[in-house]
């Protein structure tokens, strides 16, 4: 590893950005003698492995595409994430999209650990200003999963545009009106496929 430094930062970086999707360019913008974008894929690829912080593949028809696609933060286990941030967790509980990004990465966190050794690939996907936050993909099999931390009801239009691009065997909302977060957790990747 030419660039231990940069490592570091990067550690920091995507776990303050987990749950985010963020362009190579815009990394090597924000992170000081980043190199280019292979130096910070490999090193995305050296945190994953250490079981630390991981950089999500977009889901897309075509390796091609997966393989260029800006990654999506994920840290592979939230303590990682939360201490980093000083506030309290009532004052964090508060921030609605801050609460949103530690529960979303709860849940991938939960996906990315337990696929291990299953054959499951986690990914995400994202059109123009449609979004799904989880895409696991097994065999033929694809899942889609939206992750709300609230109760209020909202609109889960990038579901269906995923829905009528890709015909998922399931979709799942996970929280709010769906699976309650606890059933969730309590149950390997495999479970939902």
């Amino acid at each position: 590893m030419d660039k231990p430094a940069l490592l570091r930062r990067l550690f920091q970086f995507g776990c303050a950005y987990s749950g985010q999707i963020l362009s190579y360019q815009k990394m090597i913008g924000q992170l000081t003698d980043a190199g280019n974008t292979t130096t910070l894929a490999h090193y995305l690829e050296l945190l994953q492995g250490a079981g630390m912080l991981a950089g999500l593949s977009k889901h897309a028809r075509g390796q091609i595409r997966q393989r260029g696609s800006s990654p999506k933060f994920q840290v592979m286990n939230t303590a990682l994430m939360s201490a980093q941030d000083p506030r309290p967790l009532t004052e964090v509980r508060q921030d609605g999209d801050g609460w949103g990004r530690l529960v979303e990465s709860c849940v991938g966190a939960h996906l990315l650990n337990s696929s291990f050794g299953t054959g499951v690939n986690v990914t995400y996907w994202r059109e123009r200003n449609q979004e799904v936050d989880f895409v696991l993909q097994h065999g033929k099999t694809t899942v889609s999963i939206e992750v709300k931390s609230g109760a209020r009801r909202e609109s889960l239009s990038g579901m269906d545009a995923f829905a009528r691009m890709f015909k998922p065997k399931r979709q799942l909302l996970v929280g709010g009106q769906g699976i309650p977060l606890e059933e969730f957790l309590s149950k390997p990747v495999i479970h939902w496929i």
